[in-house]
């Protein structure tokens, strides 16, 4: 019975090796998968270590893999250090929505990194695929994130390694090069032949399986990103939840959470924190509404908001007339007296091509800072060399 460890908590749970000699970054998709049973095959204790977010990954399903898999599989939150790499803006920039890959990829080894160390492996795997992705699994860029994560001694790419360099972990002797594998492209052929030849009947599906990638959930994150002054993982957690609308003010901005069903209601109820208002009707069944810092809202936005929250209400909007909404903040509550007409001109969500034209802006005037700053880094060393071949040229110094 080992520890398992889940972000900064630990737990116990059976069939984990004692002493792992190689952690595989595991997703739950195939490519990993393989990773996996290829090196298992090598005779290698593996370890596989999921990370999780909210954007991508979970804790739950875990437990799955590893009935489904045979696997030793241990799960660690990130949802923390991804958003304040999204508050600072990934230095390798978004993808065609808002996904920071070659951020992402870097940001997860350095972590999987601490924890290699942490339980005395000695290399880390992972599942890439040259040429399988258009951002973050090219030749230069596979190259580029394991130098900017610091993992060149320690990484290993078992899928893909005959395309590549030999690598310190397979010249000390720890892994058999002969045995690893040249896939390479976009295609599944060979990775299904694979999993055909270990005898894995449960399929991963195809996919990145990140939230960032997808127009819908991006457009969220982004209005979190841009009008929360200090967003964390918590907010774009939220961010996932029910219907989302924003009213603004000037500089002052107002999030609305509106639960769609009873999970929605339930997870809304949870996601509480302590200056949150949660909105419920007060006399009749109808949606939770979360408004974010809600205790700290002038009183005619909370009304609205109220309003908005009874315009999801069937049963209110039968009545024809005004209904009450009880904004509840752990045990203290008030009822308010609304009508129940949508107010969409105030609590509203602007669309993707909306929000697209601001991502894209925005980075463009970081790129055109970047290029500044290298340019006049390079005049500084220009000059810097000037100076030193005049010294040189007169020994004198005068």
């Amino acid at each position: 019975m080992l520890l398992l460890r889940t972000g900064d908590c630990c737990r116990t749970s059976a069939g984990m090796s004692d002493s792992p000699q190689i952690i595989v970054l595991f997703s739950g998709g195939l490519d990993s998968l393989l990773t996996a049973k290829l090196l298992e095959r090598q005779g290698l204790a593996v370890r596989c270590l999921h990370f999780y977010s909210p954007f991508f990954g979970g804790e739950a399903v875990a437990a799955r893999w590893r009935k489904t898999y045979d696997l030793d599989i241990v799960t660690q939150d990130v949802g923390p250090q991804f958003a304040a790499m999204l508050r600072q803006r990934p230095e390798h920039g978004f993808g065609k929505v808002l996904n920071p890959c070659v951020d992402c990829k870097i940001l997860l080894l350095r972590e999987a990194r601490k924890y290699m160390e942490s339980v005395g492996a000695k290399a880390l795997a992972s599942g890439e695929v040259l040429g399988q992705r258009p951002m973050s699994q090219r030749r230069d860029t596979l190259n580029v994130i394991m130098r900017d994560a610091a993992v060149a001694d320690i990484l290993l790419r078992p899928l893909c390694a005959k395309h590549l360099p030999p690598t310190p972990v397979e010249e000390s002797g720890l892994v058999d090069r002969s045995r690893l594998l040249g896939i390479w492209g976009r295609g599944r052929t060979e990775q299904l032949n694979l999993a055909k030849e270990y005898g894995i009947k449960e399929i991963p599906t195809p996919g990145g399986g990140c939230r960032l990638t997808e127009r819908e959930n991006a457009r969220r994150y982004w209005l979190v990103l841009t009008r929360l002054p200090e967003p964390s993982a918590s907010d774009f957690t939220l961010a996932n939840l029910g219907r989302q609308f924003w009213h603004s003010e000037g500089q002052n901005h107002y999030w609305l959470c509106v639960g769609r069903n009873s999970a929605d209601n339930d997870l809304l109820a949870a996601a509480a924190g302590p200056d949150d208002l949660v909105l419920r009707m007060r006399d009749m069944p109808g949606p939770l509404a979360l408004a974010r810092n809600g205790a700290l809202w002038p009183e005619d936005v909370l009304r609205t908001a109220c309003q908005m929250t009874a315009s999801y209400a069937p049963k209110a909007v039968a009545t024809g007339g005004d209904v009450f909404v009880r904004a509840r903040r752990g045990e203290e509550f008030t009822d308010v007296s609304v009508p129940t007409q949508r107010c969409e001109d105030l609590w509203n969500e602007p669309a993707w091509d909306e929000i697209k034209g601001v991502i894209r802006a925005e980075a463009r005037e970081r790129q055109a800072a970047q290029d500044a700053a290298k340019a006049a880094a390079r005049e500084a060393r220009y000059e810097a060399e000037r100076l030193e071949a005049g010294r040189e040229d007169d020994p004198t110094g005068v």
